[in-house]
């Protein structure tokens, strides 16, 4: 699964919070790897929290760009309320590597601006 990020959401983003962009960015990049280690804490004890934990994520990632992980966030929230595990499984396989690409090209997007 590839990495993808909506810059059309990200130079909204900017707008909407001015000088705080950055900062904001950096602040959901932290959440992204928070929310991904309480999903995971969380997958085999409390499945009411691991969904939530889901969901968070996928609502994050979606309003600052992290297009491909606010749906495998989705996806895996999804999955979890089914009872689907086979999908958990696969997607809980991807989702570190989605956490970290998203939060690398968010940054270097930031970066970029600047």
């Amino acid at each position: 699964m590839s990495i993808v990020i909506d810059e059309g959401a990200l130079e909204n983003m900017q707008m909407l919070l001015g000088e705080q962009f950055e900062d904001t960015v950096h602040f959901c990049c932290s959440e992204f790897e928070r929310l991904e280690s309480e999903l995971m804490l969380n997958l085999n004890q409390d499945q009411e929290a691991a969904i939530r934990h889901a969901h968070s994520l996928k609502s994050n990632a979606a309003q600052f760009g992290a297009a491909s992980l606010s749906d495998l966030a989705k996806t895996i929230e999804h999955a979890l309320m089914q009872g689907e595990q086979d999908i958990v499984d696969d997607s809980i396989e991807k989702l570190a590597a989605q956490v970290a690409g998203s939060k690398a090209k968010l940054q270097q997007w930031v970066s970029a601006q600047s």
